[in-house]
């Protein structure tokens, strides 16, 4: 509606009355939703028609409808599992429903649809009427034929990198435990070496003396010997050869696997498809031998040893290899799958070249530095003489604060704790006065003061939800951890089924982060929130949460935190301890790939100019893609020392950074891929293609492609830089150490709210695993800004109780705390103790200890 009034407005018509425009509107979106209709529909043949009414229907071998057998494929990483996916796309697939019908409506159009579809009961599905029933599910359809091929091939993924893991393990385990047996075997060699070497000085019998030494027989001890020989041979405590002993589990899909899709390569790729054809030609036949020309180009050095043996190729290690490759290649995009969203040519990721020459030449581009290469190496190389001279400067003289570059190495000390005695006590008096209120209260007042409910609005009309109390239930649900069965048992007043409606209908992934918008720009509005920082600095780190139950089966398992799987949520948070973006990676991911989405994808009214990470968020390519869109990239580097610093051509370091350098700029490369630099950062920032999607396909590249190593060296000019100014700036590091702590503060917050279900995460879904996280990022930013808007009232009485209190203190008592707020119990969403528009509640009444 509001759409239509601002258009009426600015064409200077005068506006008809409220219900005019409503009609208006109900019948424009009727005619909209008729039109999109036709567009799925016509030209359906009635035997399709029939088939897609058979989804709604019980199938002789199932106990559920096929639409629901359909939906709930399994995710976790097994044969049986891909299989399962397989049979699923084949189902689909022979629906024969032509995907250029998805291609006849707008995107966001068909998105919604199908979410509609694949949420709403077989019962709604019955009472819709044919033309309708008939689009929602040629919608699904399509929309599942893509979601499962995107499953299968991720599964694939997972399943190689478990057979991985689980080789390198026990290779690890039979390492050890042949260190253990060689010990012993070595010992007893020694002792029978040290026997022939006195019998020989004795004149004795060496073979005599042996048996007597080893106590036994010629030919136990000739046994004894091959044993040992065994123990060491390298194929024991080789990972690959491990590998071949798992060549069952691969043979379990590989058929079904390679009928199932249609694989497509870039010109450096295709000896993998060639391997491919092969591999599905033997499997179609039932011959076991390779070809004699079977393709072998592509094979690695790490592989080449088993996989060629006296001159043959072994069948399982060059299948084995050859099914590790194209997972490699299909995470970097060079070779990529017909009808997968996630999947494609690296080039559909960009804007097409023509668009591009056209956004280029219309200008400006979207991007924060100067287009042409030579002005920007111009001024990177001004950059860096005057950061290179500046710095020698100071190392000659003595004056690098905390840092030491003697004897070529670079020494940096740690940042030292500087929060003042007095900041402590200033926070135990103004949190003493915080009233004690239930999360529910909060999440009432919060609502009150923001109107955050009014972004989950319904999928299909657009409104907000009529019962309120189901959605904060439901999305308090979601950020405690417990889960809408527990919810229902433990809230009075709303069914499970009120809270799976509206869970279903108004909770989603753009309405968690329009919620999410509107409480962190409320929160950065507040006064006391300036004196935390000005809102133009951020933070950003992964939270690892362990994975339980259902949730285990689709997680991965990273070493640092043991042996159990788990997810990390990885969260960026303003200075201004606001977070303002969440989303969930694998616990064995790269933080680096998602550094850049929270800074470009948040829907808040921040302005972040410099962000920081730990090492795990550190690449050249972050640092690169960093300053194309004018951000300053600002990482607390464990390993800085190992990192070297790189000049320009014909550029010198004096003696004190000579031993840093570790090499030079390949400027003629970053010219001849110049173009395409800008247009890989304009499809990110005109959303042709997300950040985390690019930075993942370009880290993948076996081989560096010409973009991925321009992409690198414009980065090794910015980390350098940005090394150089850490170096010499102590207020940089001190930033950037306070920044990280924000957020390990936050994270602890976050850890006390999620506390159901032990902590861990449980769902089978990555949607619902987002779910979990946003509704954890939610309710940590409403504490966040409840806790700050009575700070202000506690800073308040304190001072009134004569406590001295400067800003200066007040800057180091963070809005983190959550003593005073009760997150367990029932749960009832109470209006009548709800303070009147405009007031707060009363401040608990105590004698502060800072008073006079």
């Amino acid at each position: 509606m509001q759409s239509v009034i601002d258009e009426a407005r600015s064409r200077h018509i005068l506006l008809p009355t409220r219900r005019a425009i409503d009609l208006l509107c109900h019948r424009a979106r009727a005619r909209s939703e008729s039109l999109l209709q036709r567009a799925l529909t016509t030209g359906l043949t009635d035997e399709t028609k029939n088939s897609l009414d058979a989804l709604l229907k019980i199938a002789p071998e199932m106990t559920t409808t096929r639409l629901t057998w359909l939906r709930n494929a399994s995710q976790s990483p097994a044969p049986t599992n891909i299989l399962g996916l397989i049979e699923r796309v084949e189902f689909l697939r022979k629906l024969g429903i032509d995907r250029e019908r998805q291609q006849a409506i707008p995107a966001n159009a068909f998105n919604r649809i199908a979410r509609e579809a694949l949420k709403i009961s077989s019962q709604h599905f019955a009472e819709a009427v044919a033309p309708r029933r008939h689009a929602l599910l040629t919608a699904a359809a399509l929309s599942l034929e893509t979601g499962l091929t995107d499953a299968t091939l991720l599964m694939f993924d997972k399943l190689m990198g478990s057979l991985s893991r689980k080789a390198e393990r026990r290779s690890q385990e039979k390492a050890a435990k042949s260190a253990r047996d060689l010990q012993e075997k070595l010992r007893a060699l020694t002792g029978a070496c040290t026997a022939m070497i006195r019998a020989r000085e004795n004149h004795d019998d060496p073979f005599i003396a042996i048996e007597r030494q080893m106590k036994m027989g010629w030919s136990q001890f000739v046994t004894f010997v091959t044993e040992t020989e065994a123990i060491v041979a390298p194929d024991q405590t080789d990972p690959k050869a491990e590998l071949l002993r798992r060549y069952a589990t691969v043979r379990k899909i590989a058929a079904p696997f390679l009928e199932a899709f249609t694989f497509k390569a870039t010109p450096s790729a295709k000896p993998i498809i060639d391997a491919l054809d092969v591999l599905k030609a033997l499997y179609r036949t039932g011959q076991r031998p390779l070809p004699a020309k079977a393709p072998i180009r592509f094979i690695r050095r790490v592989w080449r040893s088993l996989v060629i043996e006296g001159g043959e190729i072994d069948r399982k290690a060059y299948e084995l290899c050859v099914f590790f490759e194209l997972r490699d290649r299909l995470r970097a995009g060079d070779i990529w799958v017909e009808g997968s969203r996630q999947y494609q040519d690296f080039e559909s990721y960009l804007i097409p070249e023509p668009t591009f020459a056209l956004l280029k030449a219309e200008g400006p581009l979207p991007v924060a530095i100067d287009t042409d290469v030579e002005s920007y190496l111009t001024g990177r190389r001004a950059g860096l003489d005057r950061e290179i001279e500046e710095v020698a400067r100071l190392a000659d003289q003595g004056k690098l604060d905390g840092v030491d570059l003697t004897g070529g190495e670079l020494v940096i000390s740690p940042v030292q704790a500087s929060t003042p005695p007095e900041a402590e006590k200033v926070k135990e008096a103004a949190y003493a006065l915080l009233p004690t209120s239930k999360i529910t209260d909060v999440l009432l007042d919060v609502d009150s003061w923001t109107g955050f409910t009014d972004c989950f609005t319904h999928q299909r009309h657009g409104r907000p939800p009529d019962n309120k109390p189901a959605l904060l239930s439901a999305i308090l649900a979601d950020g405690i951890n417990l889960g809408l069965n527990r919810m229902a048992d433990a809230i009075r007043g709303v069914t499970y089924r009120q809270l799976a409606l509206v869970h279903d209908w108004h909770i989603r992934e753009e309405s968690y982060r329009a919620a999410l918008a509107r409480l962190i720009d409320a929160h950065r509005a507040l006064p006391v929130a300036s004196m935390w920082g000005a809102g133009r600095t951020s933070s950003s780190d992964g939270q690892y949460f362990r994975a339980g139950g259902t949730g285990a089966a689709i997680a991965d398992v990273n070493a640092r935190h043991g042996n159990e799987p788990g997810v990390s949520f990885y969260t960026h948070i303003s200075d201004q301890f606001g977070p303002f973006y969440t989303k969930v990676i694998a616990a064995t991911a790269s933080e680096a790939p998602h550094v850049l989405d929270g800074l470009l994808y948040h829907d808040t009214g921040l302005a972040i100019e410099e962000h920081y990470t730990d090492t795990g968020g550190v690449t050249d390519h972050v640092f690169g893609l960093c300053h194309l869109f004018g951000f300053r990239f600002a990482p607390r580097i464990r390993d800085i020392k190992e990192r070297k610093l790189y000049l320009l051509p014909d550029q010198k370091a004096p003696a004190s950074l000579a031993p840093l350098v570790g090499g030079v700029i390949d400027t003629e490369h970053i010219t001849a891929h110049w173009d395409q630099l800008l247009r890989l950062a304009t499809s990110i920032r005109t959303g042709t293609t997300t950040s985390s999607a690019m930075l993942k396909k370009l880290s993948a590249y076996p081989r560096q492609n010409g973009l991925a190593k321009a992409l690198r060296e414009v980065g090794r000019i910015e980390r350098t830089l940005f090394t150089l100014d850490w170096i010499k700036n102590p207020d940089l590091r001190r930033r950037a150490h306070l920044g990280l702590n924000k957020g390990e503060a936050r994270n602890a917050l976050a850890r006390a709210v999620y506390f159901c279900r032990l902590g861990e995460v449980r769902d089978r879904s990555f949607e619902n695993q987002f779910f979990r996280a946003s509704g954890l990022n939610l309710l940590v930013s409403a504490i966040i800004l409840w806790n700050t808007k009575y700070l202000e009232v506690a800073y308040t009485e304190l001072r009134r109780q004569g406590g001295t209190i400067s800003d200066d203190l007040l800057r180091h008592v963070a809005p983190l705390g959550w003593e005073h707020i009760g997150l367990t119990g029932d749960y009832v969403w109470s209006t009548a103790d709800q303070p009147p528009a405009g007031t707060l509640r009363a401040l608990r009444q105590r004698q502060s200890l800072l008073a006079a």
